[in-house]
């Protein structure tokens, strides 16, 4: 009974709850892993343990990872002896930057400021990606009106957030 009672409590005081089954089917695929190793001599992909254990890949992978013990973001990985690397350092986010993210409402309130044609064409050529050609047969304009509304569009919201 006490070794009952000391394992829930290490399965249930963990940092990050993880569900039985999933932990499971984890536990299952090390065992399908270290057999195919065995068998095989070599390490097996996830397609090959999904295939062992009848389940979807997604399944595996989701579970392997689910039993990963929690990291901290400031935990060393690299140390040369007067610097050291954290993982924060290698999964820094560049895109969301503090910088990024005052662009991004500068550009919006920019955009509100345009008419409605204007925003359409700076919304399908630069944030879908479209042509002035393919822009034009979408609205039923030519290339050259296109070519024309984005410069006055550009040149509008420069005068207004220069």
């Amino acid at each position: 009974m006490i070794i009952g009672e000391v394992r829930r409590y290490l399965r249930d005081n963990n940092m990050v709850r993880v569900s039985r089954s999933v932990r499971d089917l984890a536990y299952k695929v090390l065992q399908a892993k270290e057999k195919i190793i065995r068998e095989k001599g070599k390490e097996p992909s996830i397609e090959e343990l999904a295939k062992e254990l009848d389940v979807e890949k997604e399944e595996i992978v989701l579970s392997l990872d689910a039993i990963q013990d929690p990291v901290s973001l400031q935990e060393p990985v690299y140390n040369d002896g007067t610097d050291s690397l954290s993982i924060m350092d290698q999964v820094k986010d560049k895109k969301n930057t503090d910088e990024m993210w005052a662009e991004n409402l500068t550009m919006n309130e920019a955009l509100k400021r345009l008419n409605d044609k204007e925003r359409m064409i700076i919304d399908k050529r630069f944030f879908l990606g479209r042509t002035q050609m393919e822009v034009a047969e979408e609205i039923g304009i030519s290339q050259a009106q296109v070519s024309r509304l984005e410069k006055t569009a550009i040149e509008h919201m420069r005068r207004l957030y220069k």
